[in-house]
């Protein structure tokens, strides 16, 4: 008798198929070195309830994940499913790479809590102190705790298939 379930990896792009994730953008700075980061992110989501957490989940490959290794505090940030400047913001994160650019002299942004560079642009964003770092794979999560909170517009998020035209910095996985 079987389970009806056997795993087949050729099967995982059709389980995941038509999932529409938000987007946001996850901004760092290590604070030794001041050295900003910032990423699209599609693999995040609230943990608990009380108290509330928030996991985002980063590529071993990216800049960001380098430079949130050693931050204390990371900043989750939504982007709007509306306007251009979303969608500029997503084009900036999402595309470009911090190893070969400074995104952030590209975009307005203010310092926040520890420093951690804050998108004045994003509707919503959350400021995490970072519990835990999980082994996830090709990913490490990033437990966080809120630290603060702002809400400028309750702005539906923009999802995955609102940017099927982005090239990654870097490569997936």
């Amino acid at each position: 008798m079987t389970s009806g379930v056997e795993w087949d990896e050729d099967l995982v792009g059709e389980f995941v198929a038509g999932f529409d994730y938000p987007m946001f953008v996850v901004t760092a700075v290590d604070p030794a070195t001041g050295a900003r980061a910032g990423c699209l992110v599609g693999f995040a989501t609230q943990t608990s309830i009380e108290p509330f957490r928030f996991l985002v989940c980063l590529s071993r490959r990216n800049h960001t994940y380098r430079v949130a290794g050693s931050a204390p505090v990371l900043a989750v940030h939504v982007l709007g499913r509306e306007g251009e400047d979303q969608r500029e913001l997503a084009s900036l994160f999402g595309e470009e790479t911090g190893d070969e650019i400074d995104k952030f002299a590209r975009c307005d942004w203010r310092p926040g809590p520890g420093g951690v560079p804050l998108l004045t642009a994003s509707p919503r964003r959350l400021v995490g102190r970072v519990l835990e770092r999980l082994d996830l794979g090709d990913h490490v999560g990033f437990l966080l705790a809120p630290v603060g909170l702002r809400i400028d517009s309750a702005a539906d998020p923009i999802g995955f298939a609102a940017l099927p035209d982005l090239d990654a910095g870097h490569p997936a996985g």
